[in-house]
């Protein structure tokens, strides 16, 4: 079976995330963590969390890419109720039963996104119409002349166009701009 950890080829995801997920973490979208927000009145490093965020399931941190990887049974049922602690503590499943679910649901998803070879790169963009989010999800496989991961070394890209909206400045984002 295939799941998603957390991959940090910069440090980018340390300066525009209020928390950043330590690299090499399971992962999910993650997007329930704003089930309960309005996107709309979320700014600075909230909202690139909301954009371009993956959840990392150890730290409650995002991560702006996670890498498809390998993984057994043991791996997933770990992570799985390593989620479901999670949910329990921070956000309220009303019992170890029902963040079980969740986090099987939510894990389920994940490896949903999985069906491209692993080593492979997934990004995520998310937007909000009304009260429905949406989330479109692109992949980045390495170039055939690349030899390690680098930012610059990916140039295939599949996925849904992004179309006219928001971009992440990291730049101002770094200098503490808050738009």
């Amino acid at each position: 079976m295939k799941l998603l950890k957390t991959i940090r080829l910069d440090a980018s995801d340390t300066f525009v995330f209020e928390r950043a997920a330590e690299p090499g973490e399971w992962a999910v979208p993650g997007t329930f963590v704003f089930s309960d927000t309005d996107p709309a009145i979320l700014q600075g490093k909230a909202r690139t969390a909301f954009r371009a965020g993956f959840l990392g399931v150890s730290s409650l941190g995002w991560s702006t890419l996670v890498q498809i990887v390998e993984a057994d049974e043991p791996a997933r049922a770990a992570a799985l109720e390593q989620l479901a602690l999670q949910l329990m503590e921070h956000y309220g499943a009303p019992d170890i039963d029902a963040a079980r679910a969740a986090s099987d649901e939510e894990l389920t998803f994940a490896q949903s996104l999985c069906n491209h070879e692993t080593g492979t790169l997934v990004a995520l963009h998310r937007t909000a119409d009304g009260a429905e989010i949406r989330e479109a999800f692109r992949t980045l496989k390495a170039r055939a002349d690349s030899k390690a991961f680098r930012a610059f070394s990916f140039m295939d890209v599949e996925g849904e166009d992004e179309g006219p909206g928001d971009r992440v400045d990291l730049v101002n984002l770094a200098q503490g701009d808050r738009k």
